[in-house]
């Protein structure tokens, strides 16, 4: 896969929709409070934290799977709202107490405003790519 600006387009795709699905308080609580769906909380937080990135020292990622010193600035901050979130109602927790903590809030603005960044840089690479003459 040819990209602009990464090194491991693949990690990308699967922290945007991580991020976004982070950013979405009712795709949260149709989703992963649903038993019937595979995804939930730990899967989101897996791809952030362990898999595709890591969200509390994003640092590394930068130029793998974060485009932009603000993607490693703004994933910091939603490492550090999730760490808040988590240390207050305890790492084994289920979803719904995530999601109803007091701070859950802070979790989300930082997602959305990550989210926004995020999709903004992909369109622009992949402006850059048809640009360059690359149809795919």
């Amino acid at each position: 896969m040819i990209d602009h600006g990464i090194a491991l387009p693949y990690h990308r795709l699967h922290v945007v929709p991580a991020v976004v699905a982070l950013a979405s308080p009712t795709w949260q609580r149709e989703t992963w409070l649903d038993p019937e769906h595979l995804q939930d909380l730990g899967h989101t937080v897996h791809v952030l934290f362990d898999d595709f990135c890591h969200a509390d020292d994003p640092a590394p990622c930068l130029g793998y799977s974060l485009r932009t010193e603000e993607e490693v600035e703004l994933m910091a901050r939603l490492g550090t709202a999730y760490g808040a979130v988590q240390d207050s109602v305890g790492a084994t927790a289920p979803d719904e107490a995530y999601l109803d903590a007091p701070g859950w809030p802070a979790v989300v603005s930082a997602a959305a405003r990550l989210a926004q960044v995020m999709v903004t840089n992909d369109l622009r690479a992949l402006d850059e790519l048809h640009r360059a003459g690359h149809d795919s």
